[in-house]
């Protein structure tokens, strides 16, 4: 109060309690808030380092999360490798298997041609056996028709020469019957007056050709395309031809580029097969050696990936202990040791009831004068 003079003991213990009383709420507040530092008054030098240390901690966890997601996206492209390659054995097999199966002549046997009661020979005329000499004979063979037409005095030999001078068939008569064989073993179908005449009409699919595995082969080519494209995560396909950038510290001054590639049964295989490429073994061996070369790449892509994969992984763990080494800076600039703190709110506890104590002995000191009057 104002015009009230205390006594030089009574101020000094009133002073002294005052600063413990400031000094427990201080310890409280370092207690309840486990910091020592809490705002650049405190302490400036230790509270904007911290936030530095603590910035940069969170700049680095966002780096982070995008290096988890560049992990995941690797290994999206990496399964996609791993499927591919099986697809592409796959192909592999499927061509393997047609090398393995021998072509058989799908065969065209008319009925004996008898002229006058006896058995046609190769040099008598067509017409002799009752067909005039201006009609013809179509030969449909694996969707390519070929029209002979019987000019006069045409004879079987020259029929069996025709049919021999068309890629993949061929002919022979013997005994009065006409023979044609296709050597891919695929359909041949035989029409026209003078097929009906000779008794060769007809469609023949008695052979065994290598079609349903040039089939079974394109459809993997599909397979593969569609897997190729499926192989995406959090929108980047590494294998559709997108690139990812990974970046490691803050100004992007480290980062990993991952170049993407682009794989689909064209790129790997080539063009789709026809019906001819399985036609002779050769073929079949280009094919393979194809499959062999794709089979190459996706394992050298594969390990490729493998070796971008083992770098973010492991600049994931060290920005991890980074961000751990940060915060523990910045902990150890502002957190509050608890147990030096709960020692010094029990040692200002006994101080304050000391004070108190010393300031009532003043003021009985002081109260003694009265005792004079």
């Amino acid at each position: 109060m104002a015009g009230v003079t205390l006594s030089n003991a009574v101020r000094d213990n009133l002073l002294s309690l005052q600063s413990t009383a400031k000094g427990m709420s201080d310890t409280q507040n370092k207690l309840a808030t486990g910091l020592k530092v809490r705002s650049a008054v405190d302490n400036p030098t230790s509270f904007f380092t911290a936030q530095s240390l603590n910035a940069r901690a969170g700049d680095l966890n966002t780096l982070l999360d995008n290096a988890g997601l560049a992990v995941q996206t690797l290994k999206e492209a990496d399964e996609g490798l791993t499927s591919l390659t099986k697809l592409v054995e796959q192909a592999k097999s499927t061509a393997t298997q047609a090398l393995n199966t021998k072509l058989q002549a799908t065969e065209a046997e008319g009925d004996v041609v008898s002229i006058s009661g006896s058995v046609a020979t190769a040099g008598q005329a067509i017409a002799s056996a009752g067909v005039a000499s201006t009609e013809s004979i179509t030969i449909n063979h694996n969707g390519t028709e070929t029209v002979l037409a019987i000019s006069g005095g045409a004879t079987f030999t020259d029929l069996e020469t025709d049919i021999n001078n068309i890629t993949g068939l061929s002919a022979s008569f013997a005994d009065g019957v006409l023979t044609v064989e296709a050597s891919d073993g695929r359909t041949v179908e035989i029409s026209g007056s003078v097929g009906d005449a000779l008794g060769l009409s007809g469609t023949y699919t008695n052979g065994v050709n290598r079609d349903s595995f040039v089939t079974d082969f394109n459809n993997l080519r599909s397979q593969i395309d569609q897997l190729a494209s499926d192989a995406s995560f959090n929108g980047v396909n590494l294998l559709a031809g997108d690139d990812l950038e990974v970046k490691f510290n803050e100004d992007g001054s480290s980062s990993l580029n991952i170049e993407g590639v682009t794989y689909n049964s064209e790129e790997l295989l080539g063009d789709a097969l026809t019906n001819a490429d399985f036609e002779d073994d050769a073929g079949i061996n280009a094919v393979l050696s194809n499959v062999d070369s794709a089979i190459s790449t996706l394992r050298t892509q594969a390990s490729t990936f493998g070796n971008n994969l083992a770098v973010v992984q492991t600049r994931q763990d060290f920005t991890t202990n980074t961000i751990n080494v940060l915060e523990s800076g910045a902990a150890g600039l502002t957190l509050a040791d608890t147990n030096e703190e709960g020692a010094n709110l029990l040692a200002l506890q006994t101080r304050q009831q000391l004070g108190s104590i010393a300031l009532s002995m003043a003021n009985q000191a002081d109260q003694a004068v009265l005792r004079l009057f």
